[in-house]
């Protein structure tokens, strides 16, 4: 199936963009898909796409999304598969695999969290330094594909520290606030209670929520460079007594996208 995927999206690009590969990959999470609206050159809805499913989330168009973006050709998938949405651990990170295969060397990765933290705000920005599984599955579990990565991939970086160090230096040149932490993964769709955002705490996480880590231990594995960064979309239940919802998560998103674009626009500079 992946190579009658990226057979399918290959000729859709020779067919719009002609020889463009793409060496960026950014997965832009809820509320932050206006990115890819901007400096989009040719879009390839997901419904289109062999092996691909349909988006379901509010703030997720589901496409991929195909640019040159400061001099780098990038891929950006304006929304992305959920666990929660009932599809499996595989389809959720089927996308990654195929960025891979299209020629996709660096991957940033970014979403809307939860602030487990209690000194983050609502639309700060935070760099993950790290993450927390507690998701009770794992992309990597099934038959490996050798041609993608080995059976027992390290994970002692799977934040590329050079990309940690850019990030820093690049919001510290635009005067931009940049947390940084942990991101625990847990399923969703229902938030966290109180007191599971007080184990979170407690075992070391800074942001809670309900994506990423798979994409990030699939991209690991497969040898590519990861960034990720979180929007704080909310405190975490518990952490204040407002009661949570997507919309206050979408609304947090459009505060913070402003800082958000510039920061991803300066990295892609860089890289």
């Amino acid at each position: 199936m992946l190579s009658e995927t990226v057979n399918f999206i290959q000729n859709k690009i020779k067919e719009n963009l002609g020889n463009f590969v793409p060496e960026v990959g950014i997965v832009l999470g809820s509320g932050l898909g206006e990115l890819a609206d901007e400096y989009c050159e040719y879009a390839l809805p997901y419904s289109e796409i062999p092996g691909f499913e349909a988006s379901t989330v509010a703030g997720h168009k589901g496409q991929l999304v195909f640019a040159k973006l400061n001099g780098k050709n990038t891929v950006m998938m304006q929304g992305r598969f959920h666990y929660y949405e009932g599809h499996s651990i595989q389809k959720v990170v089927y996308p990654i695999k195929i960025m891979k295969k299209l020629g996709v060397k660096t991957l940033i990765l970014t979403n809307a969290a939860g602030g487990v933290n209690p000194t983050f705000q609502a639309s700060d920005l935070m760099l993950i330094t790290d993450h927390i599984n507690f998701m009770g599955i794992n992309p990597l579990i099934g038959e490996n594909d050798d041609t993608l990565g080995q059976r027992f991939p390290d994970m002692s970086e799977v934040y590329t520290s050079e990309l940690l160090e850019l990030a820093r230096k690049t919001a510290h040149k635009l005067k931009i606030d940049l947390e940084e932490g942990v991101y625990m993964a847990l399923t969703g769709p229902s938030y966290e209670t109180p007191a599971e955002v007080k184990m979170a705490r407690t075992l070391g996480a800074d942001a809670v929520g309900m994506s990423t880590v798979p994409e990030a231990i699939t991209a690991a594995w497969m040898g590519m460079k990861v960034m990720g960064i979180s929007c704080i979309c909310n405190s975490a239940a518990g952490i204040s007594n407002i009661s949570l919802s997507h919309e206050d998560v979408i609304n947090a998103a459009n505060v913070a996208k402003n800082k958000f674009k510039t920061l991803v626009k300066e990295v892609l500079l860089n890289l």
